[in-house]
């Protein structure tokens, strides 16, 4: 591993990969203070005024003359709005055709494929949060014991369905929320719990997207139960009902085209754009090749680099879709008296992030290379196969839960700093971008893609360890976010709009 990595030759700055101090030598020139790893040095002299360019992209501006072997960071960098002029199916690339890879899933009756057998217990308003908690807390490991093909009983809870407009984006995406984890495939049985008075409507729901009650999708509300006490009590009988019959689920072998795949990061550091993210998008490749899907998310987290991904999109429709979400974020940031880059985080910065256009093009790696497929609101159900992408703001939890909701039955996570995160009912699956912390965090990393810079692993080879490691997980094999339980907390849906 060299001291620096420089990843285009048009860029005026480079990645140390290891502290250097002072006066240490990059490309000819002397670095002219410490140089904390992952952060960038100049290798030439940049006027205050002039782009900051890497990844061969702008990434900010010069606020103040920079010196050839200087620290390159927030000090001496500031954010300006892009103003681009985009380009639409410019750069096609698709992948090669291939079958025969397999996974060993439960095939349901509607046809869709799940890679978890969980009991889901759906709230419909934080009213109703302690009574699914309840119910899903009475079936530990002894109550599950006879019934070894069920994962667990999981109770979905949120902070919301309330103090809310009862139509307009808010409403909608909430509803798409629900009706995702109603119908997905990682559940065998769904209650949904509700309080009566609310203004998300659980009958609404069932009418609007047409799911009906039987002996595994059940509904309640704890006023018409008469109370709490009963309302906990009713939950139980009814899951003990539906657990023989989710027993009976066997995983048969599916092909990989049944893959949803959310594609996500979160904690990230310098890294992550050209480690981890990019061997997620190596297998994002391979998975669209055998005709899986999967969805890059976190709207706010391709700002400055959503103008690749138009020259991706299959057809101008689907880049006008993008630059859509783009527009209403900028938007809807101004309204609520923000900026696009309120993000990245502290941590991030640390971790030798300046900009999130810096941020934005790391991110966007996780798509790999294949044809942008598809643009789909928050929660909405993904239907196209190939590369895709979901509305949602970079907030993990919320962004995932939106994957989750879209169909996704799996979960890969590319994380810098180490973030702690989980999700049910699909696995997540945790990519560490550098060697360090995953040494630090082996407990919680699944993946080191720090062997990238360290060992001379190639991209190829560690997206297809990262895709390998999919199928298996996908089949059964436990990651080690799902070994430690991680998931039960991590269900956010979005809140969109006016709390009243």
């Amino acid at each position: 591993m060299t001291d620096f990595i420089r990843l285009d030759a048009d860029d005026n700055v480079v990645t140390a990969t290891r502290s250097l101090a002072a006066g240490h030598a990059v490309e000819g020139i002397e670095t002219t203070g410490l140089i904390p790893s992952g952060h960038k040095i100049a290798v030439r002299d940049i006027a205050k005024g002039e782009q900051i360019r890497k990844y061969a992209q702008f990434i900010g501006l010069a606020s103040e003359d920079i010196p050839a072997g200087a620290h390159v960071h927030t000090h001496n960098v500031e954010f300006r709005n892009t103003d681009v002029e985009y380009e639409y199916s410019t750069d096609l690339r698709p992948v090669k055709p291939a079958s025969g890879d397999t996974f060993m899933g439960y095939r349901r009756e509607n046809g869709k494929v799940g890679t978890r057998n969980y009991i889901a217990i759906v709230t419909s308003v934080n009213c109703s949060a302690t009574a699914a908690r309840r119910i899903a807390d009475h079936f530990g490991p002894e109550e599950l014991a006879a019934y070894p093909n069920v994962d667990g009983v999981v109770a979905f809870v949120h902070g919301t369905g309330c103090g809310m407009a009862g139509d307009g984006d808010g409403f909608e995406a909430l509803q798409r929320v629900m009706w995702g984890y109603a119908r997905h495939p990682n559940h065998a049985g769904v209650i949904m719990v509700g309080l009566g008075c609310e203004m998300n409507q659980i009958d609404w729901l069932l009418e609007a997207w047409g799911l009906k009650q039987g002996p595994t999708f059940q509904a309640m509300n704890i006023q018409g139960v008469a109370g709490l006490r009963r309302t906990i009590e009713m939950g139980i009988k009814k899951v003990e009902a539906m657990l023989p019959i989710a027993n009976e689920a066997r995983r048969t072998e599916c092909p990989v085209s049944e893959l949803k795949v959310a594609l996500q990061c979160g904690g990230s550091d310098a890294w992550s754009g050209i480690t981890a993210n990019p061997a997620l998008g190596y297998a994002c490749d391979l998975l669209a090749a055998q005709g899986g899907t999967g969805v890059l998310a976190e709207t706010p987290e391709i700002y400055g680099a959503e103008h690749l991904l138009t020259r991706r999109a299959t057809d101008r429709a689907t880049g006008e879709k993008l630059v859509a979400l783009i527009d209403w974020w900028k938007d809807y940031t101004t309204r609520n008296k923000g900026s696009m880059d309120n993000n990245p985080s502290p941590g991030n910065k640390k971790g030798g992030l300046t900009t999130i256009l810096e941020k934005s093009l790391g991110a966007a790696a996780k798509g790999g290379t294949s044809p942008l497929m598809g643009v789909y609101k928050y929660a909405e159900e993904v239907t196209a196969k190939g590369f895709t992408f979901m509305d949602s703001p970079g907030y993990d939890p919320a962004s995932v839960t939106g994957q989750i909701a879209g169909g996704c039955n799996v979960v890969v996570f590319t994380t810098g700093r180490g973030s702690a995160f989980g999700s049910k009912p699909a696995p997540t699956i945790k990519v560490a971008t550098n060697g360090e912390m995953y040494a630090r965090m082996t407990e919680d990393m699944d993946i080191n893609a720090g062997e990238m810079l360290t060992d001379g692993v190639s991209l190829e080879q560690k997206g297809r360890e990262i895709y390998e490691k999919i199928l298996r997980v996908a089949s059964g094999e436990q990651s080690k976010s799902e070994a430690q339980g991680l998931g039960d907390f991590e269900f956010v849906p979005w809140q969109i709009g006016a709390v009243m």
